[in-house]
């Protein structure tokens, strides 16, 4: 009985930090995504002007 009882209390371990890691990724992810694509796109030296000819 005791040994069901520690494969119990580890796998809710493990449910708990798989959970805890979904929930940072769901609420940083696109934040981080964002803030990296605003830095990407904010250097105008880099960007080449488009023409019409």
């Amino acid at each position: 009985m005791k040994e069901a009882t520690g494969e119990l209390n580890m796998t809710l371990v493990t449910i708990m930090a798989v959970a805890a890691i979904l929930a940072f990724v769901t609420l940083f992810v696109p934040q981080i995504l964002d803030s990296i694509q605003d830095r990407w796109g904010s250097n105008d030296e880099t960007e080449i002007p488009i023409t019409n000819e």
